[in-house]
């Protein structure tokens, strides 16, 4: 199963963990100087590597996905939206379960990343340098002694990984401590913003905490460094909910955030997504009698491209709000 459809350790908080490597080969320019034939030998290497003995894995060229296709991974955040942006000399490597996720050629010819439920920095990292492992055996990785992994962009070389927690902090952001909690991250070689990364916003009070310091430090002590920051900011949170839950205004807001949601006939993205978070809490808290993966999984679900993927039809905007609504009604009767 998806890691949207599971719960996992401090889901009350966390709603996954992702760990993402960048490889490139030595034997091939970065991917902004490959020609499409190039480009379809990068992907063809690696792919006969990765899916050798390894049933769970599939092989997709990005051209053969139509657009709302595309951004519906970027959605669920198997992808990042600039991948999804350009099909161009592009490829996917997907598992079944949507753990496992590759971009060949997007900024670097390989992004390997893992994906899990809740807080599991140790498992995500282990799988992904399981499938690194089978990647070096097999091919010639640009390296330095010195430097470490070679990446096309500077702020990635040394490790090449970048780790990240999807954080839900409404209590948090309700009493203004984001912004400070932002800074204090950020001397710490951490950086916090909204669940799609840079210049994203953070709908729905989901933010990302990730390493930003890949030079200079160990895969280990990277991932240490961030599970340790994010446990500290998880306490915080449920301190800062358990004052929250103290205050009659907030608890109606739950309540009367349920009740749209399993009446509204119409709900735009954006509502949906602001009313949620208000009923993930009260679920957390014992107020609503609603399985928390169930609010998971229909934060990704109901996402705009990921409707029309699930339909296959290209719905208009309107369209959408009303089979949200409809679809958010019978998951909460």
């Amino acid at each position: 199963m998806t890691w949207y459809q599971n719960s996992g350790k401090d889901s009350d908080i966390v709603l996954s963990t992702r760990v993402r490597l960048a490889r490139n080969l030595r034997d091939f320019p970065f991917p902004n100087r490959l020609d499409k034939n190039e480009c379809r030998k990068v992907n063809e290497t690696v792919r006969d590597v990765l899916l050798a003995g390894d049933d769970s894995l599939f092989y997709t060229e990005m051209s053969a996905l139509n657009s709302y296709q595309a951004v519906s991974l970027a959605e669920k955040h198997l992808i990042s939206p600039e991948f999804a942006s350009d099909s161009t000399g592009r490829a996917l490597i997907l598992s079944k379960d949507e753990d496992v996720s590759v971009m060949l050629c997007e900024e670097d010819h390989v992004r390997l990343q893992v994906i899990y439920p809740g807080l599991s920095l140790k498992e995500a990292f282990e799988k992904a340098e399981q499938l690194d492992s089978k990647l070096a055996s097999s091919l010639n990785i640009a390296f330095d002694d010195r430097i470490g992994y070679l990446t096309q962009c500077p702020t990635n070389l040394g490790t090449g990984m970048r780790a990240s927690v999807m954080l839900h902090l409404p209590a948090l952001s309700q009493s203004t401590a984001i912004s400070r909690l932002a800074a204090t991250v950020a001397k710490l070689g951490l950086t916090l913003r909204g669940a799609y990364g840079e210049g994203s916003r953070p709908t729905g009070d989901i933010y990302q905490l990730s390493n930003q310091v890949t030079l200079g430090i160990s895969e280990e002590a990277a991932i240490q460094n961030l599970q340790s920051i994010a446990e500290q900011i998880i306490a915080q949170e449920r301190q800062a909910r358990q004052s929250l839950l103290k205050d009659d205004v907030f608890i109606d807001k739950i309540y009367r955030s349920y009740g749209i949601l399993r009446s509204a006939h119409m709900m735009s993205c954006d509502e949906f997504t602001s009313l949620i978070s208000y009923v993930r809490i009260g679920a957390c808290a014992g107020l609503l009698d609603v399985p928390v993966e169930k609010l998971t999984y229909l934060l990704v679900k109901m996402q705009p491209a990921t409707i029309n993927a699930d339909a296959g039809e290209k719905y208009t905007s309107a369209q959408r709000d009303v089979i949200r609504a409809d679809a958010v009604k019978k998951a909460l009767e």
